[in-house]
């Protein structure tokens, strides 16, 4: 909602300020197909030229996440201190009990509660592959922090490919837009026998490559891509949140204070107050 606000207000602000100081848009409606053209086609070109197919592959998906936000709430990280808070409990209580939830997450009850967490891979292979290994013996706490570490490290990486792909874009455009106002000269100078009335619209077509270049670039594409990098970043918390708990797990506090640690790398505005928290733990222990 508010992505659309900011584009409305880029637009209204810019060209209503033209309009108002006297500017006429014929110059620039004229000139708009082309250069556009030239700048965006060029745009377009290079984004392909120095991307992969998977960064390619995720762009557009990417822009739509960008408009709709960050997709884990604070529901969703009080229902994921839930669930670590029965994986953990059964781990101690019963560790033969935890390996089928562990296995086949699909089949499990206690995953199966929440199927927002269940549908998300990553998430689900983070928990399992982890709590597998504690389960075979490989509990070092430091060593398993420093293995989940590696693992969210390749994560972030590979989630922030498409915002420095348009943050690339972006520091591009200016430079494409002389290129189009170039081109607008050199055809401006093929003409230069034409009155001054037509040489001034030829060379006023010609700035539009430069504007329209400056304008997509720090209006639109720049912004998008740090929003964009901005919802990744959030998302990406989720997992430090789940590789908290673990590793408290693994140091062997008690379960309520894992849940607890988890909860404060929780960012202020998603982090679960402790009465939130408690309540529903409290259900869960009745249910149990």
């Amino acid at each position: 909602m508010f992505g659309f606000i900011g584009i409305i207000l880029t637009f209204v602000m810019v060209f209503g300020g033209y309009i108002l100081a006297g500017g006429k848009m014929g110059v620039i409606t004229h000139a708009l197909p082309f250069e556009m053209m030239i700048i965006m086609g060029a745009a377009v070109g290079s984004f392909v030229l120095s991307n992969t197919g998977h960064v390619l592959k995720h762009t557009l998906s990417g822009l739509i996440r960008a408009f709709r936000g960050a997709k884990w709430t604070e529901d969703d990280h009080r229902d994921v201190l839930c669930l670590m808070y029965q994986l953990i409990r059964i781990a101690r209580e019963n560790p033969v009990a935890l390996e089928q939830h562990i296995e086949t997450p699909a089949e499990s009850p206690i995953f199966a509660a929440y199927p927002k967490l269940l549908a998300d891979a990553d998430v689900v292979s983070l928990i399992a592959d982890t709590m597998r290994s504690a389960s075979l013996n490989y509990d070092d706490p430091y060593q398993v922090e420093e293995m989940i570490g590696r693992r969210l490290t390749i994560m972030r990486e590979d989630a922030l490919h498409v915002p420095h792909a348009l943050q690339s874009m972006a520091d591009a455009l200016p430079a494409l837009g002389i290129v189009a106002a170039v081109l607008g000269v050199i055809k401006t100078m093929s003409s230069i026998d034409q009155p001054p009335e037509v040489l001034g619209k030829m060379i006023g077509g010609a700035l539009v490559g430069t504007f329209l270049g400056v304008f997509l670039a720090y209006g639109f594409v720049a912004p998008l891509a740090h929003r964009l990098s901005t919802v990744v970043k959030q998302d990406l918390g989720f997992f430090d949140v789940i590789k908290s708990v673990l590793v408290a797990g693994l140091h062997q506090h008690a379960t309520n204070l894992c849940v607890e640690v988890g909860r404060q790398a929780v960012p202020d505005h998603l982090r679960p107050s402790f009465d939130n928290l408690d309540t529903a733990l409290r259900d869960l222990r009745r249910a149990a």
